[in-house]
């Protein structure tokens, strides 16, 4: 008999929100959970729509009134965990409120917008002993996994440099003048936070500092806004240095026309060196000193970690829902009580950090600043 279907409710992610879709694809990929509750826009009657649209009997206007009906529940019909999707100004309230009433949660990135309510979360999910994961979904692709798993067996030798990637081109023009709802709020301060920094930025310090197994101890910021009229980043430059001496670069921009998600990393140590690229992501290059560039395929013979995290032969590629799905696979088996891999609330707090870095280090004319 197989393991309890999980059921699970959603904060935000209603009509028109692309990444409240990917998230219930996602889940829905392994069959392992079912959402059955959702207060699911900030608007009361697209929150009704949106549940109707999605079947939901367990329908709420908004997620205080969804904490109160669902605490009450108990048995086979509590939830298990909890999702939250809303733009990046709405995580804090609801993530915290539900972890404080015994809830998993699971939160889009970044997990807030200040590090004091990143660390009031990892606080209170210990407080209560759940689960608090943060959705940096690339960590679930099988080929980052393989490539830390590399990195770690020491194939690489010591680290020396690293450089990290994540180039878009979507928000060259000013679009979201235009009313076009991801640029919108993305674009708006007290909504995002930070632009590019918070929407991808993090993603490629996540990456970096996953693959590496290493944590940033101090960078200086080159941060631009290109776009006349923008009030947030689009476009970011971080010297890094990280410990045990390695050193690296990442940029992360949303104004380099022609690129569509164009996240990458290289790793170069004493022995070796490896590159993996998101728009080819069932690939990972990894070179040794004498030079022989070894191709490791995700579900070929040298896959490693990777080939746990496959659901297909080689050859037929996976991607960016399955990647996330590895995700939500490793927070279903925490739910149960077993070992799992993926980006926890700690991970979610360093990121909030990273990006607090760079924007100080900006204002004070790129001066290098540590990350605490």
């Amino acid at each position: 008999m197989g393991a309890r279907v999980l059921k699970y409710g959603m904060v935000g992610g209603g009509a028109g929100s692309f990444i409240g879709a990917v998230h219930r694809r996602a889940i829905a990929l392994d069959g392992q959970a079912t959402l059955v509750a959702g207060a699911l826009s900030s608007s009361r009657e697209r929150a009704m729509e949106s549940a109707r649209e999605l079947g939901l009997e367990r329908a709420y206007g908004t997620w205080e009134e969804m904490l109160k009906g669902e605490s009450s529940r108990t048995g086979a019909e509590r939830l298990d965990f909890v999702v939250v999707v809303t733009p990046n100004h709405a995580h804090y309230a609801p993530v915290k409120a539900f972890l404080e009433a015994g809830f998993h949660v699971v939160c889009d990135k970044p997990l807030v917008h200040t590090p004091e309510e990143a660390d009031a979360l990892v606080k209170a999910a210990k407080a209560r002993g759940v689960v608090l994961a943060v959705t940096y979904n690339y960590s679930g692709y099988p080929m980052v996994r393989r490539a830390a798993e590399l990195v770690a067996s020491g194939a690489l030798g010591t680290v020396r440099k690293a450089f990290v990637e994540y180039h878009q081109g979507w928000l060259a023009t000013a679009i979201e003048t235009s009313g076009q709802k991801q640029a919108s709020w993305r674009a708006d301060p007290k909504l995002a936070g930070a632009g590019s920094l918070g929407d991808i930025g993090t993603h490629a310090e996540n990456l970096l500092t996953m693959v590496t197994g290493k944590r940033i101890e101090s960078l200086c910021a080159d941060v631009t806004t290109f776009v006349p009229g923008r009030r947030v980043d689009d476009d970011v430059a971080v010297l890094i240095r990280m410990n045990d001496g390695a050193k690296a670069v990442l940029t992360c921009s949303q104004v380099c026309v022609g690129c569509e998600n164009s996240l990458s990393i290289r790793v170069h140590g004493t022995e070796g060196s490896l590159a993996w690229r998101q728009e080819n992501p069932n690939v990972l290059e990894f070179t040794p000193r004498d030079g022989t560039l070894r191709m490791i395929t995700r579900g070929g013979p040298e896959a490693g970690v990777g080939a746990k995290s496959t659901r297909l032969p080689p050859g037929h590629p996976e991607g960016f829902h399955e990647a996330f799905a590895n995700v939500y696979l490793g927070v279903f088996a925490k739910i149960r009580g077993e070992a799992g891999v993926f980006p926890t609330g700690e991970d979610g707090a360093r990121g909030v950090r990273f990006i607090h870095a760079c924007l100080e280090s900006a204002k004070r004319d790129g001066a290098w600043v540590k990350v605490k």
